[in-house]
């Protein structure tokens, strides 16, 4: 059985350690691969730059995207995604700060999953993990293997 990798697009380090502590608070216990910038989830799923030796076959079951990321955006990274055959199905969900409704639609237009809006108070932070681990479930039961 392969190793079930989420992928966490994110840059600000505090919201990786809220993310990854909440994810284990609430037991989701799959390995978490952080990019700190698109250009480096992009090199870490399509095994380029840095990530050049990277087996490319083993993809993440799940991509957790921020929008306002360094030198590229979330919204480019998720068209990019959404553009290569070895990702397009790839589950993606944006995790942001933004409640803007033109980042709501445009990450919809280019095929979000889900779009959840990263809540200030840690409570309410834990809550959007674990409803999004129930989601991870259901995702899992549900996809075809």
């Amino acid at each position: 059985m392969s190793e079930k990798i989420i992928l966490l697009v994110e840059d600000n380090p505090d919201d990786v350690a809220l993310t990854v502590r909440a994810m284990e608070r609430n037991k989701i216990a799959n390995t978490v691969v952080v990019a700190r910038d698109g250009a480096e989830a992009l090199d870490w799923l399509f095994g380029t730059g840095q990530y050049a030796e990277r087996d490319t076959s083993i993809q993440p079951q799940l991509v957790m995207l921020d929008l306002h990321l360094p030198k590229v955006d979330g919204i480019e990274v998720l068209q990019r995604i959404r553009a290569d055959e070895r990702t397009r199905h790839l589950p993606v969900v944006i995790l942001t700060t933004s409640s803007e409704q033109r980042d709501i639609l445009a990450s919809y237009d280019r095929g979000a999953n889900s779009y959840i809006q990263k809540p200030v108070d840690f409570q309410a932070f834990n809550e959007a993990v674990r409803q999004l681990g129930i989601y991870w479930l259901i995702l899992n039961r549900c996809a075809p293997r």
